[in-house]
């Protein structure tokens, strides 16, 4: 069992006062939330607002990386290649123009294809994995694979995934359990919730018309059940940040190994260029092939979500401004912070970013301040 004690901040060289603004960003903001900070392999902060440390939350997009890594694992057991078309496992993909796709490229967010039928369209229908494949394959490209990057809010998960289904034989959440969740103890992530688990789950609150028509779709039991690899899991803050302790630590927990750490710094491994805009988000994301890298910090148009102080090396990612993990190899961080707030506009961005800039302003070594050489 993983000891959830919070270690006194100054044994981890955190300054106990930044860290406190942390918590009365997220305390201040109302709502449910849960959140989790590591140090080192340490628990500094785990905690939960108006909810269960067990409660199980909606994560969007910060799903992405394990269908991505998913498919790096796949790469690793050489059972498929990055630079694979598509359709060379899944035929029906090729059509009107997609046989040249490569699943590098889907990671990468450069397929060409940023949705299927539309964001709203391709929302109304997630719950439904024949339907939502039948419209991939009909659907023709946006723009030349590989010209640029564009996110794929919920197409990528079902490419990545139909190509997982179809080169290891098994469900894309069959797989998960199997190779990562079991091994690793994390009994609650869950892709797909279980029945038996709604009991837990925390409902999202929006506000205005695009929030309404999210929390119509996502609030329903039909969605939180069903298999939807670029939005689908559903989490603690404690399972979402254990998982990126392990992937901080090169793939191993506890001598239980899952990934190879070469597989981890490929899927870290940057593909954007600075600055490159991304052509759906209409600002600058540095993608990485599976994740967002954080050290944004510079460009002025916006708060980059991992916190103006983030260094290039972080990785992670947001989901729909509401949720987001990440984990900082210089500072040996991990950061997992789940609410229940759909936000308006950029406020969500905002405000994830300021709690990780008060978190990354608290890890300041004060462990050689007099007070504690004394």
């Amino acid at each position: 069992m993983f000891d959830w004690t919070e270690c006194p901040p100054q044994e981890l060289g955190v300054a106990p006062d930044r860290l406190a603004a942390a918590l009365e960003l997220v305390r201040s903001r109302g709502g449910t939330a849960q959140l989790v900070v590591l140090k080192d392999g340490r628990v500094l902060l785990d905690r939960s607002f108006g909810c269960a440390p067990d409660a199980l939350f909606w994560t969007f997009s910060a799903t992405k990386p394990f269908i991505a890594l998913l498919v790096h694992l796949l790469a690793q057991r050489g059972e498929l290649s990055l630079d694979d078309p598509v359709a060379r496992s899944w035929p029906g993909f090729g059509a009107r123009g997609k046989d040249g796709v490569t699943v590098r490229q889907v990671l990468q967010h450069r397929s060409g294809l940023s949705s299927a039928r539309g964001m709203l369209v391709d929302a109304l229908v997630m719950a439904d994995w024949d339907r939502s494949l039948r419209a991939l394959e009909r659907a023709g490209l946006q723009r030349a694979p590989g010209s640029a990057p564009a996110y794929q809010p919920i197409a990528y998960g079902f490419i990545l995934g139909e190509v997982v289904r179809r080169v290891a034989g098994a469900p894309p959440d069959q797989l998960l359990r199997r190779e990562f969740l079991d091994p690793l103890g994390l009994a609650d992530l869950h892709l797909g919730l279980p029945d038996e688990l709604w009991h837990r789950h925390v409902p999202l609150r929006g506000s205005g018309s695009a929030g309404r028509i999210t929390q119509g779709i996502v609030n329903r039991r039909a969605t939180r059940r069903a298999v939807i690899p670029a939005a689908g899991v559903s989490t603690t803050a404690r399972d979402l940040a254990r998982f990126y302790q392990v992937l901080l630590d090169g793939g191993v927990r506890d001598g239980v190994r899952v990934l190879d750490p070469a597989t981890v710094l490929e899927a870290r491994r940057r593909s954007t260029a600075e600055g490159e805009i991304d052509l759906r988000i209409k600002r600058p994301v540095r993608w990485a092939q599976g994740f967002q890298l954080g050290g944004l910090g510079t460009y002025p148009g916006g708060r980059p979500v991992m916190g103006r102080l983030s260094t290039p090396e972080t990785f992670g990612h947001n989901g729909s401004s509401c949720c987001i993990g990440w984990a900082d190899p210089t500072r040996r961080l991990v950061f997992g912070y789940l609410t229940d707030v759909l936000p308006r506009g950029r406020e969500g961005s905002h405000h994830l970013s300021t709690v990780a800039d008060a978190v990354l302003a608290a890890c300041v070594d004060v462990r050689s301040a007099p007070e504690q050489r004394r």
